[in-house]
């Protein structure tokens, strides 16, 4: 039997079109905005010099975390300042926190909607599934129309990208509170509100900040994909690495990626494994 085919991509156009035709100048507004921002933030740590930044961040490593991470940001961070990477690697730098920020400020809301009510776990969850599941390079595709060319599309297509863990075990590590604890807070008479922020969100903690770390890496790992369409910083050095065939630049800037996941990684996994050992 033959079956004309199913018009989904004339449907999503179409979805697109309206949305653009209806939605665009809010958009470009949201653009312009963050676009100054991100130049301001990026502007004033590239006025500060290297080695001051470098001695700040190694000493919030070494009050955080201990001496050999200390040690290993300032390593780390003086090859990527010899390297002449350091511009690119404080554009990076600014790009993943802003998309880290809005993903988390976005998703954990979501995830303790989530936790509560079972009816949108059961709308969330099949979301967070094609949203995982979906090819990066898709994301890239509305971020245009709607942002146009430059960091701003990047970090919507990163957002969308990096927020489904922070959603996950956001409701992950608020279902996983004893159930004891939560009869006993009943007992007590707390109403809803404050069994959340007094004790599900302090029990949650360490697995929410395992899903702010996951956004994290996530984030950095689309920093060269969204570099296709003007997000600039590292990925935009291995995207012109790839175009001008020159594998050692490609390396170099691959080489700051991995460093700054490191940092990033090791700061975000030590603030977890610290709030569960308060518990």
């Amino acid at each position: 039997m033959n079956f004309s085919k199913f018009p989904l991509a004339e449907y999503i156009d179409t979805l697109l079109d309206f949305l653009t035709d209806h939605l665009a100048w809010i958009t470009k507004g949201i653009s312009e905005i963050m676009s100054t921002g991100m130049d301001a933030a990026t502007d004033a740590l590239l006025a500060m010099p290297s080695w001051l930044f470098i001695l700040l961040v190694a000493a919030a490593a070494y009050k955080a975390v201990g001496k050999r991470m200390a040690l290993g940001t300032i390593l780390g961070l003086c090859l990527l300042d010899n390297l002449q990477l350091w511009e690119p690697t404080i554009e990076t730098l600014v790009l993943v926190l802003i998309a880290t920020f809005v993903a988390v400020a976005i998703g954990i809301p979501l995830g303790i909607l989530a936790a509560i009510y079972d009816g949108a776990h059961r709308v969330i969850m099949p979301l967070l599934d094609l949203m995982q599941t979906m090819p990066a390079f898709v994301y890239l595709i509305p971020a245009i129309p709607f942002f146009g060319l430059g960091p701003v599309a990047a970090i919507f297509s990163t957002v969308i990208f990096a927020m489904p863990p922070a959603i996950r075990l956001t409701s992950l590590g608020i279902r996983q509170v004893p159930a004891d604890l939560v009869e006993a807070a009943d007992a007590y008479g707390c109403d809803r509100r404050q069994k959340l922020l007094k004790l599900q969100l302090p029990l949650a903690l360490p697995t929410i900040m395992a899903g702010v770390n996951q956004t994290i890496m996530l984030a950095l790992s689309m920093v060269v994909i969204a570099a296709m369409i003007g997000a600039g910083g590292l990925g935009g050095e291995v995207w012109k690495a790839i175009q001008r065939l020159q594998p050692g630049k490609g390396f170099e800037a691959g080489i700051g990626i991995v460093i700054l996941a490191m940092i990033l990684d090791r700061f975000t996994s030590k603030v977890g494994r610290n709030k569960s050992a308060d518990q």
